[in-house]
């Protein structure tokens, strides 16, 4: 899974200084791709809701993002240079019961949500997984919401999925992570430390049909698949509302 931003060939960079997108010519598709991984923890019994789980994942992206090891001359820094410096590929794959328990067991992070549980690790070479989550299943984790998830509560970022896709609930939480990771791209310094500092508060939820004309053309970012499972290459999947960068519209 794989995303790319609107701005990627625009001569006007995005704000944060981490952004691949800010460099002037990036051959992308030639550097050694990663991917990062993320485990949804799925037990039989007690599954937890789409929504849940689509916003558990979008919230880890960012705490891996922002997490120390990732940074300067962290444990995992090199690893998210490397994947960052590539397609932004990330997979999710589910576990339960002691599967979980040996995926938890790799360095990473456990990011909870309502009920969800998303481990995410650092990067890992495309051909390289540990033996621990390369035997987990990655296609058809599917979930339901047992109730519409209710309006995003003003000044919360929202990731938009596009109506007209129907994904898995593995592919849809990648593309909200891809989302989650290109809002946090264009956000200052500033913004940034205001969105940690809130747990990275997000919600993401279907777009009104009649409305996705306007946001995936309004100059937000728009996360565009590169097509390796499920949908159309070019496909756009998700906008990213973040206040932030809406009032720079």
């Amino acid at each position: 899974m794989s995303s790319q931003h609107t701005n990627q060939t625009s001569e006007v960079p995005a704000v944060g200084a981490d952004s691949p997108f800010r460099k002037e010519h990036v051959l992308r598709d030639e550097a050694p791709q990663f991917v990062l991984p993320l485990v949804v923890r799925i037990e039989k019994a007690e599954p937890p809701a789409r929504t849940d789980a689509l916003e558990t994942a979008a919230r880890a992206v960012l705490v891996l993002l922002t997490d120390e090891r990732a940074h300067g001359e962290g444990e995992w820094a090199r690893a998210v240079r490397d994947w960052q410096d590539a397609r932004i590929r990330k997979v999710v794959r589910r576990a339960r019961g002691a599967e979980w328990r040996k995926a938890a067991a790799l360095p990473g992070v456990t990011v909870h949500g309502g009920a969800a549980e998303v481990r995410v690790f650092p990067p890992v070479p495309l051909d390289g997984w540990p033996k621990e989550l390369a035997k987990l299943q990655v296609s058809g984790t599917d979930l339901d919401d047992p109730e519409p998830a209710p309006t995003p509560e003003p000044g919360v970022p929202v990731l938009w999925l596009n109506p007209d896709l129907g994904m898995s609930a593995g592919k849809a939480m990648a593309q909200a992570g891809h989302g989650a990771q290109l809002a946090w791209w264009e956000l200052t310094a500033a913004e940034r430390a205001l969105w940690q500092a809130s747990g990275f508060r997000l919600a993401v939820r279907t777009a009104p049909r009649e409305r996705w004309a306007e946001l995936s053309g309004s100059g937000l970012p728009v996360v565009r698949d590169a097509g390796f499972t499920e949908i159309a290459p070019g496909s756009c999947t998700v906008v990213s509302d973040h206040p932030a960068l809406r009032a720079r519209l």
